[in-house]
């Protein structure tokens, strides 16, 4: 599979978010502010290509060779969770307006079942070490996408004037699921 069309269909055809309903509770929580979403895109994009490096290496090194296989699991998300406090810890000397907005969502990167997946996915497409990070990257830039999008909409809805039946959770899971069916759209692409 060439590359162009790893990105083609990791962000348009089979978006984390939208397709395949991986890590709603940051898609949710996060996307009030498109600069707040943003900023969570670039720290899930910088743990998903982190830990898909990682993970491929822990794979095919310790647990393929030694048969220990059912521990991908568990010893994945020790993987995650060890990048993400480092992302953490970087975020709050760097920058602690950003850290401050992702609040409790930055922890949350580490159950963020986008990350988990993307690294299992590329263990079970069986891709190389390059093209295991261009889908991880390419899977990142997708959940950036639609959360940076899901904010711009979200923050014009704010501006509407709502009947109060919809406001808040309501009108945000309709725009969620509108914003899917667009995606749909690009189905039949990557054939």
């Amino acid at each position: 599979m060439s590359y162009i069309m790893i990105f083609i269909t990791a962000i348009f055809v089979n978006n984390i978010v939208l397709s395949q309903f991986l890590g709603i509770c940051p898609f949710l929580g996060v996307s009030k502010k498109i600069s707040t979403s943003a900023g969570m895109g670039g720290a899930v994009m910088f743990v998903m290509v982190m830990s898909t490096i990682a993970t491929y290496l822990i794979y095919h090194t310790l647990l393929l060779p030694n048969n220990l296989t059912f521990m991908v699991t568990v010893v994945f998300i020790l993987v995650i969770a060890a990048l993400v406090q480092m992302v953490e810890i970087i975020l709050k000397k760097v920058s602690p307006a950003l850290y401050q907005a992702l609040g409790i969502f930055l922890p949350l990167i580490t159950t963020n079942c986008t990350v988990l997946g993307v690294a299992i996915l590329t263990i079970q497409k069986d891709l190389d070490l390059s093209h295991a990070v261009c889908f991880a990257l390419a899977n990142a830039l997708g959940f950036t996408l639609a959360i940076v999008l899901f904010a711009g909409l979200r923050e014009r809805l704010a501006l509407t004037n709502l009947p109060e039946a919809v406001k808040g959770a309501p009108i945000a899971l309709i725009t969620a699921g509108l914003l899917s069916m667009a995606f749909m759209g690009f189905a039949g692409i990557g054939n």
